[in-house]
Protein backbone atom coordinates (compact mmCIF):
# COMPACT_ATOMS: atom_id res chain seq x y z
CA UNK A 1 0.00 0.00 0.00
CA UNK A 2 0.92 3.62 -0.30
CA UNK A 3 3.96 4.02 2.26
CA UNK A 4 3.99 7.27 4.88
CA UNK A 5 6.15 10.07 3.00
CA UNK A 6 5.98 8.10 -0.34
CA UNK A 7 4.79 9.81 -4.09
CA UNK A 8 0.95 8.05 -5.09
CA UNK A 9 3.19 7.51 -8.04
CA UNK A 10 2.08 4.41 -8.97
CA UNK A 11 -1.63 4.64 -9.60
CA UNK A 12 -1.42 7.89 -11.15
CA UNK A 13 1.24 6.99 -13.69
CA UNK A 14 -1.19 3.67 -14.53
CA UNK A 15 -4.03 6.21 -14.54
CA UNK A 16 -1.65 8.38 -16.76
CA UNK A 17 -0.66 5.65 -19.49
CA UNK A 18 -4.32 4.20 -19.35
CA UNK A 19 -5.96 7.51 -20.24
CA UNK A 20 -3.14 8.22 -23.29
CA UNK A 21 -4.35 4.44 -24.54
CA UNK A 22 -7.75 5.34 -24.00
CA UNK A 23 -8.12 2.67 -21.19
CA UNK A 24 -8.93 5.26 -18.65
CA UNK A 25 -12.02 6.15 -20.75
CA UNK A 26 -13.02 2.02 -19.74
CA UNK A 27 -12.60 1.54 -16.37
CA UNK A 28 -16.32 3.26 -16.16
CA UNK A 29 -17.66 0.19 -17.97
CA UNK A 30 -17.42 -2.23 -14.87
CA UNK A 31 -20.13 -4.40 -14.05
CA UNK A 32 -22.06 -4.39 -10.78
CA UNK A 33 -24.41 -6.99 -8.72
CA UNK A 34 -25.79 -7.33 -5.34
CA UNK A 35 -26.58 -10.20 -3.43
CA UNK A 36 -28.38 -9.03 -0.18
CA UNK A 37 -29.53 -11.18 2.60
CA UNK A 38 -32.42 -10.69 5.59
CA UNK A 39 -33.93 -12.14 8.07
CA UNK A 40 -37.68 -13.09 7.73
CA UNK A 41 -39.69 -12.27 11.08
CA UNK A 42 -43.14 -12.64 12.86
CA UNK A 43 -44.93 -9.53 13.60
CA UNK A 44 -43.81 -9.69 16.64
CA UNK A 45 -39.89 -9.59 15.80
CA UNK A 46 -39.20 -13.02 16.38
CA UNK A 47 -37.47 -15.07 13.73
CA UNK A 48 -39.98 -17.03 11.54
CA UNK A 49 -40.06 -20.83 11.41
CA UNK A 50 -42.64 -20.95 8.38
CA UNK A 51 -41.76 -22.25 4.79
CA UNK A 52 -39.66 -20.16 2.34
CA UNK A 53 -42.98 -18.86 0.74
CA UNK A 54 -43.71 -20.26 -2.19
CA UNK A 55 -45.15 -18.02 -4.33
CA UNK A 56 -41.26 -16.61 -4.27
CA UNK A 57 -40.38 -19.96 -6.02
CA UNK A 58 -37.67 -22.53 -5.40
CA UNK A 59 -34.55 -21.39 -3.27
CA UNK A 60 -32.75 -24.09 -4.42
CA UNK A 61 -32.67 -23.03 -8.82
CA UNK A 62 -34.17 -19.66 -8.50
CA UNK A 63 -31.85 -17.78 -9.85
CA UNK A 64 -32.44 -14.44 -7.68
CA UNK A 65 -34.66 -14.99 -4.73
CA UNK A 66 -32.83 -18.08 -2.59
CA UNK A 67 -31.95 -18.49 1.02
CA UNK A 68 -28.88 -18.34 2.76
CA UNK A 69 -28.28 -20.59 6.45
CA UNK A 70 -31.57 -20.73 7.17
CA UNK A 71 -35.22 -21.05 5.85
CA UNK A 72 -35.79 -17.72 7.50
CA UNK A 73 -33.07 -15.91 6.05
CA UNK A 74 -34.08 -14.86 2.12
CA UNK A 75 -31.03 -13.95 -0.23
CA UNK A 76 -31.81 -11.51 -2.81
CA UNK A 77 -29.60 -11.64 -5.75
CA UNK A 78 -29.48 -8.88 -9.05
CA UNK A 79 -27.92 -9.81 -12.57
CA UNK A 80 -24.63 -7.33 -12.95
CA UNK A 81 -25.35 -3.77 -14.44
CA UNK A 82 -22.90 -1.09 -16.27
CA UNK A 83 -25.22 1.51 -14.03
CA UNK A 84 -25.12 0.84 -10.56
CA UNK A 85 -28.58 2.59 -10.45
CA UNK A 86 -29.97 -0.31 -12.50
CA UNK A 87 -28.43 -2.56 -10.03
CA UNK A 88 -30.41 -0.91 -6.90
CA UNK A 89 -33.49 -0.86 -8.62
CA UNK A 90 -33.43 -4.21 -9.47
CA UNK A 91 -32.88 -5.01 -6.22
CA UNK A 92 -35.44 -2.85 -5.06
CA UNK A 93 -38.01 -4.61 -7.32
CA UNK A 94 -36.92 -7.85 -5.96
CA UNK A 95 -37.70 -6.61 -2.16
CA UNK A 96 -41.20 -5.31 -3.58
CA UNK A 97 -41.86 -8.94 -5.36
CA UNK A 98 -41.07 -10.64 -1.76
CA UNK A 99 -43.20 -8.31 0.34
CA UNK A 100 -46.20 -8.74 -1.64
CA UNK A 101 -45.70 -12.72 -1.44
CA UNK A 102 -44.72 -13.00 2.25
CA UNK A 103 -47.76 -14.42 4.72
CA UNK A 104 -49.35 -12.25 6.85
CA UNK A 105 -47.59 -9.95 8.81
CA UNK A 106 -44.05 -10.94 8.22
CA UNK A 107 -41.90 -8.67 6.91
CA UNK A 108 -37.83 -8.33 6.92
CA UNK A 109 -35.54 -7.46 9.23
CA UNK A 110 -33.89 -4.34 8.47
CA UNK A 111 -30.54 -4.79 10.88
CA UNK A 112 -27.76 -6.83 10.27
CA UNK A 113 -27.62 -8.48 13.99
CA UNK A 114 -30.68 -10.87 14.51
CA UNK A 115 -32.93 -10.33 17.71
CA UNK A 116 -35.33 -11.83 20.16
CA UNK A 117 -33.14 -15.39 19.24
CA UNK A 118 -34.31 -17.65 21.91
CA UNK A 119 -31.65 -20.58 21.18
CA UNK A 120 -30.43 -21.82 18.32
CA UNK A 121 -33.23 -24.17 17.43
CA UNK A 122 -35.34 -21.54 17.07
CA UNK A 123 -33.00 -20.90 13.79
CA UNK A 124 -34.66 -23.41 11.34
CA UNK A 125 -32.02 -24.77 9.07
CA UNK A 126 -32.48 -23.49 5.21
CA UNK A 127 -33.92 -26.90 3.00
CA UNK A 128 -33.95 -27.25 -0.59
CA UNK A 129 -35.74 -30.56 -1.34
CA UNK A 130 -35.23 -34.15 -1.63
CA UNK A 131 -32.96 -34.05 -4.74
CA UNK A 132 -28.95 -34.89 -4.72
CA UNK A 133 -27.80 -31.39 -4.80
CA UNK A 134 -30.72 -30.08 -2.41
CA UNK A 135 -29.35 -32.24 0.16
CA UNK A 136 -26.00 -31.64 -0.05
CA UNK A 137 -26.93 -27.68 0.39
CA UNK A 138 -29.18 -28.74 3.83
CA UNK A 139 -26.27 -30.86 4.99
CA UNK A 140 -23.37 -28.56 4.70
CA UNK A 141 -25.92 -26.29 7.00
CA UNK A 142 -26.68 -29.29 9.61
CA UNK A 143 -22.27 -28.98 9.44
CA UNK A 144 -22.29 -25.53 10.13
CA UNK A 145 -24.50 -25.67 13.02
CA UNK A 146 -22.26 -28.74 14.36
CA UNK A 147 -19.31 -26.83 14.26
CA UNK A 148 -20.55 -22.77 14.64
CA UNK A 149 -23.62 -23.05 15.93
CA UNK A 150 -26.71 -21.75 14.18
CA UNK A 151 -26.77 -18.07 15.63
CA UNK A 152 -23.60 -17.04 13.88
CA UNK A 153 -25.16 -18.10 10.43
CA UNK A 154 -27.99 -15.55 11.08
CA UNK A 155 -26.57 -13.11 10.97
CA UNK A 156 -27.39 -10.40 7.55
CA UNK A 157 -24.84 -8.58 4.90
CA UNK A 158 -24.79 -7.42 1.63
CA UNK A 159 -21.95 -8.81 -1.05
CA UNK A 160 -20.75 -6.61 -3.98
CA UNK A 161 -20.16 -8.21 -6.77
CA UNK A 162 -17.72 -6.25 -9.32
CA UNK A 163 -15.97 -6.87 -12.76
CA UNK A 164 -13.78 -4.41 -14.76
CA UNK A 165 -15.13 -4.95 -18.56
CA UNK A 166 -13.37 -7.34 -20.57
CA UNK A 167 -12.26 -4.42 -23.36
CA UNK A 168 -10.37 -3.08 -20.75
CA UNK A 169 -8.02 -5.57 -19.98
CA UNK A 170 -6.12 -6.02 -23.92
CA UNK A 171 -5.36 -2.10 -22.92
CA UNK A 172 -4.22 -2.72 -19.45
CA UNK A 173 -1.89 -5.64 -20.67
CA UNK A 174 -0.27 -3.37 -23.32
CA UNK A 175 0.40 -0.83 -20.64
CA UNK A 176 1.86 -2.62 -18.49
CA UNK A 177 4.29 -4.95 -21.36
CA UNK A 178 3.07 -8.18 -20.05
CA UNK A 179 3.52 -10.57 -23.10
CA UNK A 180 1.77 -13.45 -21.58
CA UNK A 181 -1.91 -14.70 -22.03
CA UNK A 182 -4.47 -12.56 -21.34
CA UNK A 183 -6.69 -14.79 -19.16
CA UNK A 184 -3.10 -15.13 -16.72
CA UNK A 185 -2.86 -11.19 -17.19
CA UNK A 186 -6.37 -10.74 -15.58
CA UNK A 187 -6.43 -13.48 -13.19
CA UNK A 188 -2.72 -11.65 -12.08
CA UNK A 189 -4.71 -8.49 -12.02
CA UNK A 190 -7.53 -9.43 -10.08
CA UNK A 191 -5.21 -11.34 -7.40
CA UNK A 192 -3.58 -7.67 -7.06
CA UNK A 193 -7.07 -6.38 -6.37
CA UNK A 194 -7.99 -9.28 -4.19
CA UNK A 195 -4.55 -8.96 -1.05
CA UNK A 196 -5.14 -5.00 -1.53
CA UNK A 197 -8.94 -4.97 -0.62
CA UNK A 198 -7.82 -7.20 2.21
CA UNK A 199 -5.25 -4.96 3.35
CA UNK A 200 -7.83 -2.15 3.37
CA UNK A 201 -11.06 -4.01 4.41
CA UNK A 202 -10.61 -2.15 7.66
CA UNK A 203 -11.78 1.14 5.50
CA UNK A 204 -15.05 -0.50 4.66
CA UNK A 205 -15.75 -1.58 8.12
CA UNK A 206 -14.81 2.11 9.68
CA UNK A 207 -17.19 3.77 6.59
CA UNK A 208 -19.81 1.81 6.07
CA UNK A 209 -20.16 -0.49 9.59
CA UNK A 210 -24.13 -0.55 10.86
CA UNK A 211 -23.89 -2.89 13.50
CA UNK A 212 -22.02 -1.50 16.74
CA UNK A 213 -24.89 -2.67 19.47
CA UNK A 214 -26.63 -6.10 19.48
CA UNK A 215 -29.55 -7.47 21.32
CA UNK A 216 -28.69 -9.15 24.56
CA UNK A 217 -30.58 -11.96 23.41
CA UNK A 218 -28.09 -12.86 20.79
CA UNK A 219 -25.47 -13.37 23.06
CA UNK A 220 -27.43 -15.20 25.81
CA UNK A 221 -24.99 -17.70 27.75
CA UNK A 222 -22.03 -16.19 26.47
CA UNK A 223 -19.42 -13.92 28.48
CA UNK A 224 -18.69 -10.63 26.20
CA UNK A 225 -16.05 -7.76 26.56
CA UNK A 226 -19.64 -5.78 25.87
CA UNK A 227 -21.18 -2.79 27.65
CA UNK A 228 -24.98 -2.70 28.68
CA UNK A 229 -26.27 -0.03 26.77
CA UNK A 230 -29.82 -0.13 27.86
CA UNK A 231 -31.26 -3.54 29.92
CA UNK A 232 -31.59 -5.46 26.68
CA UNK A 233 -28.47 -3.87 24.78
CA UNK A 234 -24.87 -4.62 24.34
CA UNK A 235 -22.64 -2.44 22.54
CA UNK A 236 -18.60 -0.72 22.28
CA UNK A 237 -18.74 3.22 22.09
CA UNK A 238 -16.32 2.97 19.54
CA UNK A 239 -17.65 -0.12 17.87
CA UNK A 240 -18.45 -0.24 14.03
CA UNK A 241 -19.28 -3.47 12.82
CA UNK A 242 -19.88 -5.90 15.83
CA UNK A 243 -21.22 -8.65 12.76
CA UNK A 244 -17.29 -8.58 11.54
CA UNK A 245 -15.83 -8.73 15.20
CA UNK A 246 -15.24 -11.96 16.72
CA UNK A 247 -18.78 -12.57 17.81
CA UNK A 248 -19.53 -13.18 14.34
CA UNK A 249 -18.93 -15.80 11.52
CA UNK A 250 -15.26 -16.43 12.69
CA UNK A 251 -13.80 -19.39 14.51
CA UNK A 252 -10.54 -20.30 15.69
CA UNK A 253 -9.70 -23.32 13.26
CA UNK A 254 -10.02 -20.83 10.33
CA UNK A 255 -7.96 -18.35 11.73
CA UNK A 256 -5.06 -20.93 11.26
CA UNK A 257 -5.48 -22.12 8.36
CA UNK A 258 -3.24 -20.28 5.55
CA UNK A 259 -4.67 -19.53 2.48
CA UNK A 260 -2.49 -18.10 -0.34
CA UNK A 261 -4.07 -15.13 -2.52
CA UNK A 262 -0.72 -15.24 -4.63
CA UNK A 263 -2.39 -16.29 -7.70
CA UNK A 264 -4.84 -18.66 -8.71
CA UNK A 265 -2.98 -22.04 -8.46
CA UNK A 266 -1.69 -21.34 -5.02
CA UNK A 267 -5.06 -20.14 -4.26
CA UNK A 268 -7.28 -22.97 -4.84
CA UNK A 269 -4.08 -25.87 -3.77
CA UNK A 270 -4.56 -24.31 -0.22
CA UNK A 271 -8.38 -24.17 -0.13
CA UNK A 272 -8.23 -27.44 -1.64
CA UNK A 273 -6.04 -28.82 1.36
CA UNK A 274 -7.94 -27.55 4.09
CA UNK A 275 -11.06 -29.20 2.53
CA UNK A 276 -8.91 -32.54 2.44
CA UNK A 277 -7.56 -32.58 5.67
CA UNK A 278 -9.02 -34.02 8.88
CA UNK A 279 -9.63 -32.33 11.97
CA UNK A 280 -10.24 -34.15 15.02
CA UNK A 281 -13.02 -31.97 16.67
CA UNK A 282 -14.96 -32.22 13.35
CA UNK A 283 -14.17 -36.11 13.78
CA UNK A 284 -15.44 -36.51 17.16
CA UNK A 285 -18.87 -35.10 15.76
CA UNK A 286 -18.66 -37.42 12.98
CA UNK A 287 -20.45 -37.32 9.65
CA UNK A 288 -23.74 -39.07 10.43
CA UNK A 289 -25.89 -39.74 13.21
CA UNK A 290 -28.39 -42.44 13.74
CA UNK A 291 -28.23 -42.45 10.22
CA UNK A 292 -28.77 -39.69 9.25
CA UNK A 293 -25.96 -36.74 7.61
CA UNK A 294 -24.94 -34.33 10.17
CA UNK A 295 -21.74 -33.10 8.04
CA UNK A 296 -20.20 -33.61 4.48
CA UNK A 297 -17.00 -34.26 5.91
CA UNK A 298 -14.90 -34.57 8.76
CA UNK A 299 -12.32 -31.77 7.40
CA UNK A 300 -11.41 -28.85 8.03
CA UNK A 301 -13.60 -26.92 5.34
CA UNK A 302 -16.52 -29.17 4.23
CA UNK A 303 -16.75 -27.29 1.30
CA UNK A 304 -14.95 -23.78 -0.33
CA UNK A 305 -17.90 -21.35 0.95
CA UNK A 306 -17.00 -22.40 4.99
CA UNK A 307 -13.88 -19.99 4.37
CA UNK A 308 -14.58 -16.93 5.62
CA UNK A 309 -13.17 -14.04 3.82
CA UNK A 310 -14.09 -10.36 3.31
CA UNK A 311 -13.35 -10.49 -0.41
CA UNK A 312 -13.42 -13.82 -2.78
CA UNK A 313 -12.20 -13.97 -6.13
CA UNK A 314 -15.25 -15.83 -8.41
CA UNK A 315 -16.08 -17.78 -11.40
CA UNK A 316 -19.71 -18.71 -12.11
CA UNK A 317 -20.11 -22.57 -11.76
CA UNK A 318 -22.28 -24.48 -13.48
CA UNK A 319 -24.62 -26.98 -12.25
CA UNK A 320 -22.82 -29.29 -9.67
CA UNK A 321 -19.43 -27.45 -10.47
CA UNK A 322 -16.79 -26.62 -7.48
CA UNK A 323 -15.89 -23.10 -7.04
CA UNK A 324 -12.18 -24.25 -7.19
CA UNK A 325 -12.65 -26.55 -10.23
CA UNK A 326 -14.56 -23.06 -11.84
CA UNK A 327 -11.60 -20.56 -10.94
CA UNK A 328 -8.93 -23.27 -12.79
CA UNK A 329 -10.44 -23.65 -15.60
CA UNK A 330 -11.79 -20.36 -16.99
CA UNK A 331 -9.99 -17.97 -14.48
CA UNK A 332 -11.64 -15.12 -12.43
CA UNK A 333 -14.51 -13.59 -13.75
CA UNK A 334 -15.64 -10.96 -10.76
CA UNK A 335 -15.09 -10.10 -7.13
CA UNK A 336 -17.08 -10.62 -4.50
CA UNK A 337 -16.80 -8.13 -1.41
CA UNK A 338 -18.46 -8.96 1.30
CA UNK A 339 -17.64 -6.46 3.89
CA UNK A 340 -21.09 -5.10 3.90
CA UNK A 341 -23.57 -4.53 7.28
CA UNK A 342 -27.22 -3.69 6.27
CA UNK A 343 -27.28 0.07 5.70
CA UNK A 344 -29.90 0.42 8.31
CA UNK A 345 -31.01 3.73 6.92
CA UNK A 346 -32.21 2.84 3.47
CA UNK A 347 -34.99 -0.16 2.65
CA UNK A 348 -32.93 -2.27 0.52
CA UNK A 349 -29.95 -1.79 2.66
CA UNK A 350 -27.60 -1.00 0.83
CA UNK A 351 -27.20 2.92 -0.67
CA UNK A 352 -25.61 4.47 -4.03
CA UNK A 353 -23.03 5.97 -2.68
CA UNK A 354 -21.54 2.94 -0.81
CA UNK A 355 -21.28 1.31 -4.16
CA UNK A 356 -19.84 4.34 -6.47
CA UNK A 357 -17.31 4.19 -3.54
CA UNK A 358 -16.65 0.94 -3.72
CA UNK A 359 -16.15 0.50 -7.34
CA UNK A 360 -13.57 3.27 -7.15
CA UNK A 361 -11.63 1.63 -4.15
CA UNK A 362 -11.83 -1.80 -5.88
CA UNK A 363 -10.04 -0.40 -9.47
CA UNK A 364 -7.48 2.17 -6.91
CA UNK A 365 -6.49 -1.74 -5.40
CA UNK A 366 -5.95 -3.17 -8.54
CA UNK A 367 -3.42 -0.07 -9.62
CA UNK A 368 -1.70 -0.06 -6.38
CA UNK A 369 1.37 -1.94 -5.86
CA UNK A 370 0.11 -5.60 -4.19
CA UNK A 371 3.35 -7.71 -2.94
CA UNK A 372 2.05 -10.70 -1.55
CA UNK A 373 0.87 -11.26 2.07
CA UNK A 374 3.18 -13.07 3.80
CA UNK A 375 2.39 -14.58 7.84
CA UNK A 376 3.28 -11.95 9.45
CA UNK A 377 1.20 -9.45 7.35
CA UNK A 378 -1.79 -11.51 7.63
CA UNK A 379 -1.71 -11.17 11.57
CA UNK A 380 -1.18 -7.90 10.80
CA UNK A 381 -4.61 -7.21 8.47
CA UNK A 382 -6.61 -9.71 10.92
CA UNK A 383 -6.06 -6.87 13.89
CA UNK A 384 -6.73 -4.23 11.79
CA UNK A 385 -10.11 -5.73 11.15
CA UNK A 386 -10.89 -6.75 14.45
CA UNK A 387 -9.56 -3.82 15.88
CA UNK A 388 -11.56 -1.29 13.70
CA UNK A 389 -15.09 -3.60 13.88
CA UNK A 390 -14.58 -3.28 17.76
CA UNK A 391 -13.17 0.11 18.37
CA UNK A 392 -13.00 2.04 14.69
CA UNK A 393 -13.52 5.33 15.94
CA UNK A 394 -11.87 5.52 19.04
CA UNK A 395 -9.79 8.95 19.12
CA UNK A 396 -6.36 8.39 17.82
CA UNK A 397 -6.75 4.80 16.94
CA UNK A 398 -3.76 2.99 15.15
CA UNK A 399 -3.21 0.38 12.83
CA UNK A 400 -0.64 -1.96 11.07
CA UNK A 401 1.06 -1.62 8.09
CA UNK A 402 3.96 -3.40 6.63
CA UNK A 403 5.99 -0.72 8.02
CA UNK A 404 5.13 -0.51 11.24
CA UNK A 405 1.96 1.26 12.81
CA UNK A 406 -0.10 4.33 11.63
CA UNK A 407 -3.09 6.37 12.24
CA UNK A 408 -6.30 5.76 11.02
CA UNK A 409 -7.13 8.90 10.58
CA UNK A 410 -3.76 9.65 8.38
CA UNK A 411 -4.27 6.51 6.22
CA UNK A 412 -7.60 6.66 5.31
CA UNK A 413 -6.90 10.44 4.18
CA UNK A 414 -4.22 9.68 2.31
CA UNK A 415 -6.07 6.53 0.44
CA UNK A 416 -9.38 8.90 0.02
CA UNK A 417 -6.62 11.85 -1.73
CA UNK A 418 -5.48 8.66 -4.01
CA UNK A 419 -8.76 7.60 -5.37
CA UNK A 420 -10.10 11.25 -6.25
CA UNK A 421 -8.91 11.05 -9.77
CA UNK A 422 -10.34 7.26 -10.26
CA UNK A 423 -13.42 9.27 -9.55
CA UNK A 424 -13.17 11.57 -11.48
CA UNK A 425 -12.69 9.09 -14.87
CA UNK A 426 -15.38 7.41 -13.80
CA UNK A 427 -17.19 11.04 -13.77
CA UNK A 428 -17.01 10.88 -16.92
CA UNK A 429 -20.59 11.50 -18.76
CA UNK A 430 -22.03 11.18 -15.38
CA UNK A 431 -24.38 13.60 -14.67
CA UNK A 432 -23.84 15.44 -11.17
CA UNK A 433 -20.29 13.93 -10.80
CA UNK A 434 -21.84 11.33 -8.40
CA UNK A 435 -18.11 9.22 -8.07
CA UNK A 436 -16.65 12.53 -6.49
CA UNK A 437 -19.48 13.16 -4.26
CA UNK A 438 -19.57 9.72 -2.88
CA UNK A 439 -15.82 10.25 -2.25
CA UNK A 440 -16.43 13.85 -0.62
CA UNK A 441 -19.55 12.02 1.59
CA UNK A 442 -16.55 9.79 3.06
CA UNK A 443 -14.37 12.52 3.34
CA UNK A 444 -17.13 14.64 5.49
CA UNK A 445 -17.42 11.55 7.79
CA UNK A 446 -13.51 11.07 8.34
CA UNK A 447 -13.76 15.23 9.47
CA UNK A 448 -16.72 14.35 11.47
CA UNK A 449 -17.10 10.97 12.73
CA UNK A 450 -20.73 11.70 13.74
CA UNK A 451 -21.61 11.25 9.99
CA UNK A 452 -20.97 7.52 10.39
CA UNK A 453 -23.01 4.81 9.96
CA UNK A 454 -22.22 3.51 13.32
CA UNK A 455 -22.42 6.57 15.06
CA UNK A 456 -25.21 7.32 13.88
CA UNK A 457 -27.12 4.12 15.06
CA UNK A 458 -26.19 4.76 17.96
CA UNK A 459 -27.23 8.26 18.19
CA UNK A 460 -30.65 6.85 17.39
CA UNK A 461 -30.75 4.38 20.12
CA UNK A 462 -30.31 6.74 22.68
CA UNK A 463 -32.38 9.93 20.90
CA UNK A 464 -34.74 7.62 20.23
CA UNK A 465 -35.09 5.57 24.21
CA UNK A 466 -35.22 2.56 22.31
CA UNK A 467 -33.24 -0.50 23.11
CA UNK A 468 -31.86 -1.87 19.81
CA UNK A 469 -34.22 -5.00 19.40
CA UNK A 470 -37.20 -1.91 19.90
CA UNK A 471 -35.52 0.23 17.41
CA UNK A 472 -34.94 -2.62 14.72
CA UNK A 473 -38.47 -3.36 14.70
CA UNK A 474 -39.63 0.22 14.01
CA UNK A 475 -37.20 0.68 11.58
CA UNK A 476 -38.15 -2.79 9.86
CA UNK A 477 -41.87 -1.93 10.30
CA UNK A 478 -41.36 1.37 8.57
CA UNK A 479 -39.64 -0.30 5.67
CA UNK A 480 -42.06 -2.88 5.49
CA UNK A 481 -44.84 0.16 5.21
CA UNK A 482 -42.87 1.73 2.51
CA UNK A 483 -42.80 -1.22 0.41
CA UNK A 484 -46.92 -1.88 0.92
CA UNK A 485 -47.07 1.89 -0.56
CA UNK A 486 -44.64 0.97 -3.91
CA UNK A 487 -46.31 -1.15 -6.43
CA UNK A 488 -44.60 -3.21 -9.77
CA UNK A 489 -44.97 -2.56 -13.25
CA UNK A 490 -47.42 -4.87 -13.93
CA UNK A 491 -44.81 -6.61 -16.68
CA UNK A 492 -41.93 -6.74 -14.28
CA UNK A 493 -44.77 -8.16 -11.28
CA UNK A 494 -45.54 -11.20 -14.22
CA UNK A 495 -41.58 -11.50 -15.26
CA UNK A 496 -40.90 -12.79 -11.40
CA UNK A 497 -44.03 -14.95 -11.11
CA UNK A 498 -43.20 -16.60 -13.88
CA UNK A 499 -39.24 -17.19 -12.82
CA UNK A 500 -40.93 -18.95 -9.63
CA UNK A 501 -43.26 -20.86 -11.50
CA UNK A 502 -40.12 -21.96 -13.54
CA UNK A 503 -38.06 -22.53 -11.06
CA UNK A 504 -40.43 -25.00 -8.90
CA UNK A 505 -40.38 -26.75 -11.74
CA UNK A 506 -36.54 -26.88 -12.48
CA UNK A 507 -36.68 -28.48 -8.88
CA UNK A 508 -39.49 -31.17 -9.52
CA UNK A 509 -37.27 -32.29 -12.58
CA UNK A 510 -33.59 -32.48 -10.29
CA UNK A 511 -36.35 -34.78 -8.11
CA UNK A 512 -37.56 -36.97 -10.94
CA UNK A 513 -34.25 -37.33 -12.36
CA UNK A 514 -31.89 -37.99 -9.95
CA UNK A 515 -30.03 -41.41 -10.55
CA UNK A 516 -28.19 -42.58 -7.90
CA UNK A 517 -27.80 -42.44 -4.25
CA UNK A 518 -26.78 -39.43 -1.90
CA UNK A 519 -23.51 -41.23 -0.93
CA UNK A 520 -22.52 -41.80 -4.39
CA UNK A 521 -23.31 -38.26 -5.24
CA UNK A 522 -21.30 -37.06 -2.78
CA UNK A 523 -18.23 -39.43 -3.96
CA UNK A 524 -18.50 -37.97 -7.16
CA UNK A 525 -18.48 -33.98 -6.40
CA UNK A 526 -15.63 -34.87 -4.41
CA UNK A 527 -13.58 -36.68 -7.02
CA UNK A 528 -14.02 -33.86 -9.23
CA UNK A 529 -9.56 -33.16 -10.36
CA UNK A 530 -8.11 -30.26 -10.83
Amino acid sequence: MTLPGRPRFLVEERLRRLDLAGGAALLAGGMKGLEKESLRVTPDGSIATSDHPRALGSALTHPHITTDYSEALPELITPPFVDVRDTLNFMHDLHKFVYDNLDDGEMLWAASMPCAVSDDAAIRIAEYGSSNIGRMKHVYRVGLDYRYGRRMQAIAGVHFNYSLPQEFWPVYQDEEEDAGQLREFIDESCFALVRNFKRLAWLVLYLFGHSPAVCKSFLAGRTTRFKPLDPSTFHLPYATSLRMSDIGYKNKNQASLEISYDDVDEYVESLVRAIETPYPEYEAIGIKDNGNYIQLNTNTLQIENEYYSLVRPKRTTHPGEKPTVALCRRGVEYIEVRALDLNFDTPIGVGEQQLRFLEAMLIYCMLEHSPSIDPEEQRGINYNELTVALRGREPGLELITRHGNRSLREWTAEILDTMAPICEYLDAGEQGQPYQAALSAQRAALDDQNRLASARMLRQIGESGLPFAKLAFQRSTEFQEYFDGESLRMKTAAEFQAMARQSLDEQAKLEANDSGSFEEYLEDYFKVSY
